[in-house]
């Protein structure tokens, strides 16, 4: 399911193709993911027109003519932190590449991590994420954006599923392991714990 990257690409593209636009009827699946009246409907959403799109974190916002806001989740599976001892997750695959990039293995407890460390941790989880918001995102299974077009970041994934290839600053072999029950990818020799 998409992360931040990904929610990012939705809202750029909504906010090209739905700034200005009338709400004139809606559709959804099932009362659970719209629970609203329909008096509540009509006069807050039907007929306005949206003023933005905004994302806060994984959550997109859809500003209304008539002050209302949608809020809009889209299921995501991602998490925003492991644990209290752990690194942090910036959520698949971006968790992963930044920690490679840095050279930090993703086991490493907080208070073991220098002030350096931190910063190239910082510097490569920004340009993780720039990059995967430039490519759309990282397109695993069911992701498109909103011009229902698939993202190409994995494309530049250097060690997310990529296990059992050479890693692309040294060479030796990626390996898959369970950090915090969750896949992780790492680079034996670059990311010693």
């Amino acid at each position: 399911m998409p992360e931040l990257p990904e929610v990012e690409t939705v809202r750029r593209g909504l906010h090209e193709l739905i700034i200005g636009r009338a709400i004139k009827n809606i559709d959804h699946d099932t009362e659970k993911s719209f629970p609203n009246a329909v008096a509540d409907v009509q006069s807050f959403l039907i007929n306005a027109s949206i003023a933005d799109v905004r994302r806060r974190a994984k959550v997109l916002m859809i500003d209304l003519s008539t002050a209302y806001t949608l809020v809009i989740h889209l299921k995501m599976t991602g998490q925003l932190v492991y644990r209290g001892d752990s690194v942090f997750g910036a959520g698949h695959p971006n968790d992963s590449l930044s920690l490679w990039g840095a050279k930090i293995h993703p086991k490493r407890l907080v208070n073991t991590i220098t002030q350096d460390e931190f910063v190239r941790l910082y510097t490569e989880l920004r340009e993780v994420m720039n990059l995967a918001i430039e490519k759309g995102g990282s397109t695993d299974k069911n992701y498109v954006n909103a011009e229902g077009k698939r993202g190409s970041y994995m494309d530049f994934a250097r060690v997310f599923r990529r296990e059992g290839l050479a890693c692309p600053r040294c060479g030796t072999e990626i390996i898959k392991f369970k950090a915090a029950g969750r896949g992780t990818h790492i680079c034996p020799y670059c990311q010693v714990l």
